[in-house]
Parts: C-alpha cells; sequence; structure tokens
C-alpha cells in the first residue's frame, strides 16, 4: 500500500514502531472492528481505533445523548444533546481522521441481528453497560468465530480481557469466567452504583490497545487474562483464565448452539 504525504505525517508515530511500520498501519487501514455501545468505553475506545486509522469501524447503539453522560462520554458534546450516539460518534469520528469510514447502527443488539452484524467485521469489541448483551454478544462472537475485546466499569473498577475461544486450545470464553449473568438487583447499574468519569476513559483506552495489538498480531494477548483495575488503590492485578471443560458454550460437552436462548418476544 502506498500512503500519501499527508497519511505519512499522520501516522508517523506508527510507523517508526518496529512492531507497527508501514506493513502494520496498512493493516489498520484495511482493518474493520464492530464496537458494541457508544458510551463511557466506547467513546475513548472509537476515538483511538479512529485516530489510529483502523479503516472501517461500525457503532451499534440504540441511545440518545444526554446530558448525564457527559462526566464520562467523551465522543459527545453539549451540543448534540438529543441526538444519536451513534451519530455523534460518527462526527466525532470524521473530525479525527477522514481516512476512517464510520457505519452508524441505531439499533440494540438482540439474537436476532447479533450474528449478522458481527459477520461484516473481523474483530468486536464490547462497550456495553448491560449483563443481557455482554452474554448476547460474547456467545454470538464464539458462533460466529470473531475475537472479542471485552472491558467493563463500574464505582472505581475496571475489568479487561481478550476472547478467543473459537480458536480452540488453551483460549476461555467469557462464560468460562462467568457462567450465567448475577441475579437482577444483585449488581447496580452505572446509573445505580456511579462511576469514576475518568476511569472509562483508562479501561476504554486500554480496550484500544487491545483491539489494535489483535489486528497488529503483535505482543501478548489478553486471551487467557482478565485484568483487574482498582483505581483507589493504584491497583493492577493479571488473573489467568483457563477454559472451563463444563463450559455450556465453549466446552467439549457444550450446549450452547445458536442464539435462541437469548430470543424474547422483542427479539422477533
Amino acid at each position: 500500500m502506498e500512503f500519501s504525504e499527508e497519511q505519512i505525517e499522520r501516522y508517523a508515530r506508527h510507523i517508526v514502531l518496529r512492531e507497527v511500520g508501514g506493513i502494520g498501519q496498512a493493516k489498520l487501514l484495511g482493518a474493520s472492528v464492530l464496537l458494541v455501545g457508544a458510551g463511557g468505553l466506547g467513546s475513548p475506545l472509537l476515538m483511538y481505533l479512529a485516530a489510529a486509522g483502523v479503516g472501517r469501524i461500525g457503532v451499534v447503539d440504540d441511545d440518545l445523548v444526554s446530558a448525564s453522560n457527559l462526566q464520562r462520554q467523551i465522543a459527545h458534546t453539549l451540543d448534540r444533546l438529543g441526538e444519536p450516539k451513534t451519530e455523534s460518534a460518527k462526527q466525532t469520528a470524521a473530525a479525527l481522521n477522514p481516512d476512517v469510514t464510520v457505519e452508524t447502527h441505531t439499533t440494540r443488539l438482540a439474537a436476532h441481528n447479533a450474528l449478522s452484524l458481527i459477520a461484516d467485521y473481523d474483530l468486536v469489541a464490547d462497550g456495553s453497560d448491560n449483563f443481557a448483551t455482554r452474554f448476547l454478544l460474547a456467545d454470538a462472537c464464539h458462533l460466529a468465530g470473531r475475537s472479542l475485546v471485552s472491558a467493563s466499569i463500574l464505582r472505581f473498577d475496571g475489568q479487561l480481557s481478550t476472547f478467543r475461544s473459537h480458536l480452540g486450545g488453551d483460549n476461555p470464553c467469557y462464560r468460562c469466567i462467568y457462567p450465567e449473568a448475577p441475579p437482577p438487583g444483585l449488581v447496580p447499574s452505572c446509573a445505580e452504583g456511579g462511576v469514576l468519569g475518568a476511569l472509562a476513559g483508562a479501561m476504554g483506552s486500554l480496550q484500544a490497545t487491545e483491539v489494535i495489538k489483535e489486528i497488529l498480531g503483535v505482543g501478548e494477548s489478553l486471551a487467557g487474562w482478565l485484568v483487574i483495575y482498582e483505581a483507589l488503590g493504584t491497583s493492577w492485578r493479571k488473573v489467568r483464565v483457563r477454559p472451563d471443560p463444563n463450559c455450556q458454550l465453549c466446552g467439549p460437552q457444550a450446549s450452547i448452539r445458536d442464539l435462541d436462548h437469548h430470543r424474547t418476544g422483542d427479539d422477533g
């Protein structure tokens, strides 16, 4: 791939990295990533992927920009209140990098559309804010054969991992760590429990780093590891996670073969 003079200047700090170079930057420009959620995690994730030159980014979100979002959702601005978050995210990415195409999916990820949405992208990143979407997306990525970079935040704590269970071997899936969603009300939402705004930036940036590593095939993947960050104590833990032989999604006797168990009346 030949770069224009503008691109050489834009991506100069990537190109001089031995692990990236011109070949790696061309990989980024040719890659496609689906972001599920354009909120606290999705905002920095989108912005760093766009700045890095990831050529095609899909954004799935059915929400509108509200004033309460602006404490942490840095892709959105005060003058966009009431706009779909997908369209606001597209405007932000376009202002950062004209090389990037942002495809908006202003809808809720559901059992009837998850596989078709995922199929059109190389890699998936989860920035959603509820367990129903997280489990649905994790199941769909495994079934569709797509790697998933997942992050989560609540109060002052964050978690991050990469899931490549479709490759088999020593690669666990999301359900190997969390077999089932917790009972309703046991874990509060960010709206109920609160979240430090800057924590979203920290975890979303780390998530973008892992997405870029997966595209480039450099460094050590977080597949098989769970990173836990506790902001109040400024502590990091990296925990080894192995595949669960009894996992209902990726184990030898897996019972989950499709997304029918996620279907509700709203999913059609």
